[in-house]
């Protein structure tokens, strides 16, 4: 790679506009390192680039997987291991709010085999029979390591623990310490955090959803309810999609459904930025006016 620039920032932090202008400069290529914006049928929900946007510049894994694909920040790591290799001597830029993938870049992956889709059905099974407590108070059973890691309301990791345990007899972590090696070399590459002012970012939020609303949100989940696809899946718990979906069964207003949107993402935003301080250091953190400044030092250095 001629360079590689890591954009990160809680949503709504202006890293897609960044890393528009940073690549159009490099002559670069944008790869995504959002796990929502991977799905086909969430491009407004999810905020992908417009195509306006992804006709200027290349942009890569974005939209590439159905609805119905439980996504995994494996699959994502061997995704990008592919792409790299048809773009040696182009700049790459990532952009995304996901720290597992930007993690996972830097830090390399545990080499889970993969799952029986029958462990996997049969553990979604029980757990819309017997609550995800239940499921929980299993796992502090059978790997207490594991649990006591996960919040007792972690759905999508407790499944994980436990479809592992079931399908290879061994926790989580014996596979996370084997490991695979990194893709992305963290020393040599530019890595900034985006973080608006909390009114600012607030504000963002509620525009952006807004703007979702205009651009056609309700029919994006009217089309993804319509498929009966299970809740546990990752593209049904992307924000917005609970709220609009109990909005179009009749339960709940369209304020509503807006209201706790918003308050989902304003609480996910706050995770994000709590998540990188404490996981990722050595990052350059700049407001998203200052963002463009900030890698063009980076750069010379």
């Amino acid at each position: 790679m001629k360079r590689v620039v890591l954009i990160a920032g809680p949503t709504a932090s202006g890293k897609s506009a960044l890393a528009l202008a940073l690549a159009e400069r490099l002559g670069g290529v944008i790869v995504n390192a959002d796990s929502m914006q991977v799905y086909r049928d969430l491009r407004v929900l999810t905020a992908r680039p417009s195509l306006e946007d992804e006709a200027r510049v290349p942009h890569l894994l974005l939209g590439q997987v159905d609805a119905a694909v439980n996504y995994s920040v494996g699959h994502y790591v061997a995704d990008v291991a592919r792409v790299l290799e048809s773009l040696r001597g182009r700049s790459v830029i990532f952009a995304g709010g996901t720290g597992l993938y930007f993690k996972a870049l830097m830090s390399g992956l545990a080499a889970i085999p993969q799952i029986d889709p029958e462990i996997r059905d049969a553990l979604r099974a029980r757990l819309a029979g017997e609550g995800v407590e239940a499921l929980h108070a299993e796992l502090a059973q059978r790997d207490p390591g594991a649990a006591s890691r996960i919040m007792v309301r972690d759905r999508s990791r407790i499944l994980r623990a436990l479809e592992v345990l079931e399908a290879t007899g061994r926790p989580i972590a014996d596979w996370h310490r084997e490991g695979l090696p990194p893709v992305v070399d963290a020393e040599r590459a530019i890595k900034i955090f985006l973080h608006p002012a909390r009114e600012d970012l607030v504000a963002r939020i509620e525009t952006r959803f807004a703007g979702m609303l205009k651009e056609g949100a309700i029919d994006e989940v009217r089309a993804l309810a319509a498929r009966h696809l299970p809740d546990t899946l990752p593209a049904m718990k992307a924000h917005g999609v609970p709220w609009l979906r109990r909005h179009l069964a009749g339960d709940i207003s369209l304020d509503e459904a807006a209201a706790g949107s918003i308050m989902d993402t304003r609480r996910y935003a706050k995770r994000q930025v709590t998540w990188f301080r404490n996981q990722m250091p050595g990052w350059t953190w700049a407001a998203p006016s200052e963002g463009m400044a900030a890698a063009e030092t980076l750069m010379q250095t």
